[in-house]
């Protein structure tokens, strides 16, 4: 089912489904217990982001041609970081350059975010993806000077400010995405293709991250899991090209619809 969640033009914030034309028809239940269907057609007066992360967790250089382009090694293991849930945005909202620790190497990522449904801990991977309630697409937008240069060699100040973490259009419930490493990911800025790849790509799977990220650790419903980045970002271009106010940002992904973002 492709979900949405949105406020009402009578101020309600809720879950929807079928979704065209500014109309939606409301869903009942949650994530963690499933949505059915009402029969209540509601007007969308906003798209907000189809979760409220628990928590953030990204994981960085996790394709293999992306960790090329940057010339990294291939990692042992998943390269963890923590983004601030305050930093999500939803689809059409505009994502801004930091102003008071001003930044001028801002950059994109296209990710495919994993939202956790129910407790997990100590999750084996051929399990992993029963702990997985949907997907929905994802730019880690990144300041590359405060993530690298100035971050005190760790990545979350750069990824943290505030409307850094778009998430959306909706959520794609798992059980319509049967295999999350064989989707096609990419994204155009204003318009070129920047990033063209396929999640096969990744290095550890999502079933492989699941399992890390949960072992010894309950990861809680709502976290959000990001998976890493193809290549093509920003940072590895010839010369790099960073964001620039006025910039529109898509992200797509195969059965998860358009996350569209410009810069301010």
């Amino acid at each position: 089912m492709h979900v949405i969640r949105c406020r009402t033009a009578t101020g309600s914030v809720v879950f929807a489904t079928d979704f065209q034309a500014g109309h939606a028809i409301r869903l009942e239940g949650s994530l963690a217990d499933g949505f059915h269907r009402t029969f209540e057609r509601v007007t969308v007066a906003e798209l907000l982001p189809p979760v409220v992360p628990a928590a953030i967790i990204g994981i960085g250089l996790n394709y293999r041609r992306h960790a090329a382009e940057v010339g990294a090694k291939p990692p042992e293991y998943p390269v963890v970081f923590f983004k601030s849930p305050g930093a999500v945005v939803a689809s059409g909202t505009t994502v801004l350059l930091p102003r008071t620790l001003t930044s001028t190497k801002v950059d994109y990522e296209a990710e495919l975010a994993v939202v956790i449904s129910r407790p997990a801990r100590d999750v084996r991977p051929a399990d992993a993806l029963q702990y997985v309630g949907g997907y929905c697409c994802a730019n880690d937008v990144s300041a590359r000077d405060w993530q690298i240069e100035r971050g005190g060699s760790q990545w979350s100040r750069g990824k943290s400010f505030d409307t850094f973490c778009p998430l959306g259009p909706g959520l794609v419930t798992a059980d319509e995405i049967p295999d999350p490493n064989a989707l096609a990911i990419g994204l155009r800025l204003n318009g070129e293709t920047r990033q063209a790849s396929n999640t096969a790509d990744m290095i550890f799977s999502v079933r492989e991250i699941i399992a890390f990220l949960s072992a010894d650790t309950t990861l809680l419903p709502g976290t959000v899991i990001l998976t890493g980045t193809p290549e093509g970002v920003g940072m590895g271009q010839k010369p790099p090209r960073f964001l620039q106010a006025g910039d529109v940002m898509e992200v797509e992904i195969a059965g998860l619809g358009t996350l569209r973002n410009t810069v301010g």
